[in-house]
């Protein structure tokens, strides 16, 4: 995150997106795959790192498939943030960040009991799970467990800024994810 200054002098805040250039590596079609999508790389791979097997043929760090319009595509054809403007809106999708093993509190939001009334070392917990009939924990149960790392989608994020010599892109707002995140960027 940072912060951008208008021409009136308002904060703006904005996420410094680096996007692309990514680069077309494969195009299917419905004949050849049974479904039509692109497949980009980004991040090209230097020579100078020593590279395993199965990477040698894809010299990528990302490659990400796309359901889109495939006419006017071709593989070599590079993306890059030129083809956004300043002011529209963009749908970010990402990774959320992983919280680890949390509890119903954490989690879910519960308020926890009450600290006096006999309530020893049970601040924190969820109560009662089950019920008489049908003698299990239903599915769905909101108890402790694994939080974050989930899929999120952003919509209606206004571009402030382009940098087309950096492929940069200043995006109004926050978007899901840590520092590094791998995100997707569809215009509106």
């Amino acid at each position: 995150m940072s912060q951008i200054f208008d021409s009136e002098g308002n904060v703006i805040p904005v996420t410094l997106i680096l996007a692309g250039p990514c680069l077309i590596t494969q195009v299917k079609t419905e004949e050849k795959d049974g479904y039509e999508a692109i497949q980009m790389g980004f991040q090209k791979i230097s020579q100078e790192k020593r590279i395993k097997k199965p990477q040698a043929d894809r010299p990528f760090k990302h490659l990400k498939e796309s359901k889109s319009d495939i006419k006017e595509l071709k593989v070599g054809q590079e993306i890059n943030v030129s083809i956004f403007q300043e002011g529209d809106k963009v749908i970010v999708t990402g990774i959320t960040k992983g919280k680890g093993f949390q509890g119903g509190v954490k989690r879910w939001g519960f308020h926890g009991r009450n600290a006096t009334r006999g309530a020893k070392h049970e601040e924190r917990t969820i109560g009662s799970t089950g019920s008489r009939y049908p003698q299990r924990v239903i599915k769905g149960k909101k108890m402790p467990g694994r939080m974050g790392s989930d899929k999120k989608t952003i919509k209606n994020l206004k571009v402030i800024r382009v940098d087309k010599d950096n492929n940069l892109l200043a995006v109004k707002g926050a978007i899901p994810g840590r520092k590094g995140t791998l995100l997707e960027i569809k215009g509106k």
